[in-house]
């Protein structure tokens, strides 16, 4: 694996500059970075400088980064679905085979950080080929893993069991298919002796082993590593193998628990992390072989319990002691409940496990100041950390599952102690009283979840003796992680809380968003927006269904929305919050409810401008960004809409920075920008303006759709112009340029949605005289597709076209053009492709357009109304009938209030992809609005036709209809006082 010295200190360059301050610097090097990917032997090259002792580490380290993320990128994954999407950007086959020669033995000599880069690397591509197309790779594992072993290499053997650890982790959350066990008896067979063998001679090692922690550490790492693995090749079905060794293992996972180390070697933290795994599979035992298990379960808990009792000065015992509770938890929700059963243990679990891990700590106190991302991310959104807290009371839960009364009376008893306490010292005991609120949000019922909650104390008493003060009081900048709980209370019971009593509130928690601390001013803002998207079900009148209307509108809280948008400004001014992305996200929530006007919107628009101009030096905060954009799209739509004199305000505001965006290739943001300028468009009246225009130019060349990631803003955009500007297209060869876009749109499944959407707004926005030269080349790009793309997705999107056409156009304008590309192949079509998929179409002005469409073909095309074509005419109105079935018994569908705006954008760093920005989007135009229901259209056109032919119909109906449709057919001509003769 030869690479050139300079390529590699060329690489090594660019990887420094990646880490400059300077922006400039920064995205030359990500751009020299990213035109070398695409050069053969890239990766091999990346490999080199991750192995490259001569380098510097940092370096080394941003390769081995960059040469996973290539490898989950770029190693060629099978493609059933789509095998004509083979992407074109996949590593050749000779980098690939080369990578599964050396990266193993690389990844013995790497240093630890690079090690763990390199071992998800091996599981990226090996998730690909491994083992059918990779059949050297676990025999390769397992010798090396022996020449450790007969050595006593244990730092070899740990970057072994690490890489062995990430191939094995697929088998962890997979869905359980015949393909997967075929995979996981190969790794059985070949792994899961050599696994015990090294575990048992590990753990005999530990046993023996002189109390160094130095030495003892990869000991540790070993046996923890092994305990991975076991959970992993467990985590299917229970292997014979394990069964039949289950003594050997438990007795050793036994011993871990109840061991104690000298405090040097406990102060290291590795037995603790140990312990931690073997919890874990616990677990996994317990809840999934608890016959198999139930012989060691008593023995296990009182280890477990023990370790949670056990003084300690382990850095690690927090993580231990969630998955140690988490055991429990099992158990206690299990059929073995009883051993927790009686008074006492029960006592003693509410004292000795649970408070201790409820009440905050210094770590917790220390992440709040320090850490507020993390604490906010653990604490108020339930990250997949669980945290000492959560599982404590998830304990509790687990318990007053059986034994509610009990748990109940413990809980209450607590809470007033610790309320008391507070009472006594509200100075030095503010931390009882927050430990009181989280039991109560812990243990209360919150709207829509299960198990009926377990009521401790009497909710409207709790929240006006106990919320409400800490709300109201003057000293709202005291004890910030206080005011932290009560406010992440207010978030959980939102739905509880009556509105008149949420609104009045509204300007004392509107202040907390000011608050100095990171931690309470997000959860002010986290309460505000998550209160505007409250929503209630509301019954629908006469009808079987309901529906969920937003409680808060407009008229709600217009009169506070410049009190709370002015204070999100000011906090996003303060230290560590600037890119806040819950102020971001209420800020936007507010500014897409509220109606604002005059100076607040200048304020707010410049605001948001300065933001987004700032963050275009180095966008890092994907979530943030985000928000900030949908922000701006609020303000926009929602004023722009009532006030058409601000246009030119947004326009003269945010065409600077928007430029800025695509000049300077800020590539991440491409997508909003196009999304906003489509928004622009959208407002602008005709004739739009020279920058439009050039804009347009822009848009219709090839080389802005190069960028796959852009391509639905891209068409949002030229869907706006071609609203706004369709008698131009006929001018400097536009409509031919979109055309060769559509086609190459058309020819990716990844991209064919989008291409419908281009020519559906080209057939609703012009004229048929200026499509009629063109509309044969379409249909012939498009049947010529459909021979090789039947999906469903392809064909629904053609139906729901033609069928456009056909309302735009006419019916027989539909029936010719499509001929003129083969006679009579508009017949085989639509026996073949819409009448067999009109019943599978979805989305209300989709489905009224398509069977308005056909309702028009049964009673206006002279094709189907031949004599010859009976057939086709019924199992067409079979369908039309088929389809208003399907979509009464689905019921009424709620419609997206883009209270979920942005929610989609969660991502832990930057990829260039397109996420829709909600408050963006136009409506979809109703080129029906005459048809105020397709079924009395079906109807009542039928019997017009009929009544022209006496007779004709109802045989036809009788022969070819559907029994079902045909007696749903009867009953929409009843309703509708309409008759078929």
């Amino acid at each position: 694996m030869e690479v050139p010295p300079e390529m590699l200190d060329a690489l090594a360059g660019w990887f420094a500059q990646t880490l400059s301050p300077d922006a400039a610097a920064r995205r030359a090097a990500e751009q020299s970075l990213s035109s070398a990917a695409s050069s053969p032997g890239f990766a091999l090259a990346l490999l080199a400088l991750a192995s490259s002792p001569r380098h510097d580490l940092q370096a080394r380290l941003a390769a081995s980064v960059y040469f996973k993320n290539e490898l989950r990128r770029r190693w060629p994954k099978p493609s059933p679905d789509s095998p004509d999407d083979a992407s074109d950007n996949n590593l050749p086959a000779t980098d690939c085979a080369i990578v599964k020669t050396h990266i193993l033995n690389l990844l013995l000599t790497a240093p630890p950080l690079i090690q763990s880069q390199l071992s998800e690397a091996l599981a990226a591509a090996a998730a690909a080929d491994f083992p059918a197309k990779w059949d050297s790779l676990l025999p390769s594992i397992v010798a090396s893993l022996g020449t450790a072993l007969s050595t006593g290499d244990v730092p070899a053997a740990n970057s072994l069991l690490a890489a062995a650890a990430s191939l094995f982790a697929r088998f962890r959350n997979a869905f359980d298919t015949n393909t997967l066990r075929i995979d996981l008896k190969y790794c059985l067979e070949g792994f899961a002796a050599p696994l015990l063998e090294v575990f048992l001679s590990t753990s005999r090692r530990l046993h023996s082993s002189a109390a160094n922690p130095l030495e003892l550490r990869p000991v540790f790492d070993c046996l923890r590593l092994c305990s991975e693995i076991f959970h992993s090749l467990n985590s299917v079905d229970l292997p014979e193998f394990f069964e039949d060794h289950m003594r050997e293992w438990m007795t050793e996972f036994r011993a871990f628990l109840t061991t104690s180390y000298p405090p040097p070697v406990e102060a290291d933290g590795a037995p603790d992390a140990l312990r931690a795994a073997v919890c874990d599979n616990l677990q996994l035992y317990m809840e999934k072989y608890e016959e198999e298990f139930r012989g060691y379960l008593k023995e296990f808990v009182e280890a477990v319990w023990g370790l949670l009792m056990a003084p300690t000065v382990s850095p690690s015992r927090g993580q231990l002691a969630v998955t140690a509770i988490r055991f429990l938890t099992t158990v206690a929700e299990s059929v073995h409940h009883a051993l927790f059963g009686t008074p006492d243990a029960m006592k003693q679990i509410c004292d000795s496990v649970v408070v201790p891990n409820l009440r905050l700590r210094d770590e917790d106190e220390e992440s709040f100041e320090v850490n507020w991302v993390e604490y906010v991310r653990r604490d108020a959104e339930g990250s997949d950390t669980d945290t000492l807290r959560r599982a404590a009371c998830r304990l509790l839960r687990g318990l007053a599952a059986n034994y509610r009364e009990q748990v109940a009376a413990l809980v209450s008893a607590q809470v007033q102690q610790m309320l008391a306490a507070y009472a006594a010292d509200r100075a030095n005991n503010w931390k009882e009283k927050d430990a009181a609120i989280y039991l109560v949000i812990a243990l209360m019922q919150k709207p829509g979840a299960t198990g009926g909650g377990t009521p401790v104390v009497d909710m409207e008493s709790f929240f006006a003796s106990v919320i409400v003060p800490e709300l109201q009081a003057a000293d709202w900048q005291s004890e910030p992680m206080l005011k932290a709980t009560v406010l992440r209370f207010l978030k959980e019971f939102k739905d509880q809380i009556p509105k008149a009593t949420a609104l009045a509130l509204l300007p004392s928690v509107t202040r907390f968003l000011t608050h100095e601390s990171n931690v309470v001013h997000s959860y002010a803002a986290i309460f505000i927006e998550n209160l505007l998207i409250t929503k209630d079900v509301v019954q629908v009148p006469g009808a079987s269904v309901v529906t969920r209307t937003s409680r808060y509108v407009a008229a709600d809280i217009s009169s506070f929305a410049q009190q709370i948008i002015q204070s999100l400004s000011t906090a996003l001014n303060y230290p560590d919050s600037y890119e806040n992305p819950y102020l971001m996200k209420c800020l936007m929530r507010v500014l897409g409810i509220a109606t604002i006007a005059g100076q607040i919107v200048h304020e707010i628009t410049a605001r948001l401008v300065g933001i987004l101009m700032e963050v275009c030096n180095n966008p890092k905060n994907p979530d943030f960004n985000h928000y900030l954009f949908e922000s701006l799209a609020a303000v926009i739509g929602k004023a722009g809409e009532q006030d058409p004199a601000l246009v030119p305000l947004f326009e003269a505001s945010l065409f600077p920075v928007l430029q800025r965006i695509l000049v300077e290739d800020i590539s991440e943001f491409w997508p909003y920008a196009f999304q906003i300028f489509a928004q622009l468009v959208n407002l602008s009246q005709p004739p739009l303006s020279q920058n439009y225009m050039q804009l347009f130019g822009v848009l219709l060349s090839n080389a802005t759709w190069d960028r796959p990631p852009c391509v639905p803003a891209l068409v949002r955009l030229l869907r706006a112009f071609l609203r706004k500007i369709p008698n131009e297209l006929n001018q400097e060869g536009r409509l031919p340029n979109i055309l060769v876009i559509f086609r190459s749109l058309v020819s990716r499944a990844s991209t064919e949605d989008s291409a419908f959407y281009m020519l559906n707004t080209l057939v609703q926005n012009v004229g048929f005289d200026t499509m009629s030269p063109h509309i044969g080349e379409i249909w012939s790009t498009l049947f010529t597709r459909l021979q090789t793309r039947q999906a469903v997705k392809f064909v629904n999107s053609l139906v729901v076209l033609m069928s456009l056409v056909s309302v735009k156009y006419g019916p027989g304008v539909l029936v010719s053009s499509v001929d003129t590309v083969q006679p009579s192949l508009f017949t085989t079509i639509l026996q073949r492709f819409w009448i067999p998929n009109l019943k599978l179409i979805k989305g209300s002005l989709e489905i009224k357009l398509t069977t308005v469409a056909s309702t028009k073909l049964l009673c206006e095309s002279a094709v189907l109304l031949d004599a010859a074509a009976a057939q086709t005419w019924g199992k067409l109105l079979d369908s039309i009938v088929a389809l208003f079935s399907r979509t009464d018994q689905d019921g009424a569908q709620e419609q997206n209030d883009g209270a979920d705006a942005a929610d989609s954008q969660r991502t832990s760093g930057y990829s260039v992809s397109f996420v829709r920005l909600q408050y963006a989007g136009k409506s979809e135009d109703d080129l029906l609005k005459e048809v105020n229901d397709p079924k009395q259209f079906l109807v009542t056109s039928l019997a017009s036709l009929s009544a022209q032919s006496p007779g004709r119909f109802g045989p036809v109906i009788e022969q070819h209809v559907d029994p079902a449709n045909k007696g749903a057919l009867l009953q929409l001509c009843a309703a509708y006082n309409a008759n078929i003769v």
